[in-house]
């Protein structure tokens, strides 16, 4: 993986719930969706020239892929954070109507398989393809239920199964970074969510905080990339935010 500049490990996580208090004319989908897009958009303004990565989602289900160009206008990346899952064919062809876009990153969850994996790199060469293990919120007893193993183990398991399908990075807590950067860090890049600064509040926060980390914290356990979503979207000052994770980020920085 080629050297990251300080602003290029980080992703902000640009996901936007619809307000209890945002009144849409007749349960009007469009203008929710427009709503969403204007959240987006406003947000990559606030972030242009810092070089950051833009994750999205939610917004790009709804909005469509051309919301991918529209944050490119803004000199920033884009993380497609799609989190694919189906048959080989069917991930093709996902892969082939992304291709247009080009976003530099994009996830696939790990169980959809080694073929399905391997047919979106085929499509996407640009890309970089990442595999999802273990969401972030789940604990030992939900990957216990759902896996039929510890946590640790379903990460190893399900990075072997990326690696097999020719990923190029994992997505996965900053708990297991460093397990992981042990065992696969040499083939494949390690990208971190649930990240905490000390100075964030994140009001109702529902991930597992056993599992989440603080900048440093994640690049010092072996993170190329660190994900902030909250801490960032919910401040006062977005672009503040951004550069005071930067700013930590470069006091690691290794």
């Amino acid at each position: 993986m080629k050297t990251l500049k300080p602003e290029e490990r980080l992703i902000v996580a640009a996901d936007f719930k619809p307000e209890a208090d945002v009144k849409f004319p007749n349960e009007d989908y469009a203008s929710r969706r427009a709503w969403i897009s204007d959240k987006v958009l406003s947000l990559a303004e606030k972030l242009e020239g810092t070089g950051v990565c833009l994750k999205v989602n939610s917004a790009l289900r709804a909005c469509g892929y051309d919301l991918i160009d529209s944050i490119h206008f803004y000199g920033l990346m884009v993380f497609a954070d799609l989190k694919l899952f189906d048959i080989k064919e069917t991930l093709s062809i996902d892969a082939i109507l992304l291709r247009e876009a080009k976003p530099e990153l994009l996830t696939v969850v790990c169980s959809a398989g080694v073929d399905s994996m391997m047919s979106l790199k085929l499509e996407l060469p640009e890309t970089e393809i990442l595999g999802v293990q273990v969401l972030t919120n789940l604990k030992e007893e939900d990957t216990i239920n759902m896996f039929g193993c510890t946590i640790n183990d379903a990460v190893l398991k399900f990075a072997k199964i990326a690696q097999l399908g020719k990923t190029d990075g994992l997505i996965s807590s900053g708990k297991e970074v460093a397990m992981l950067k042990e065992n696969f860090g040499e083939y494949l890049s390690l990208n971190t969510p649930a990240i905490r600064p000390l100075w964030a509040v994140v009001k109702n926060d529902d991930q597992n905080q056993k599992r989440t980390m603080t900048p440093a914290e994640a690049i010092l356990a072996g993170a190329d990339r660190i994900v902030v979503g909250r801490p960032i979207t919910q401040a006062k000052d977005p672009y503040d935010a951004v550069m005071r994770t930067i700013e930590e980020i470069d006091s690691v920085n290794k």
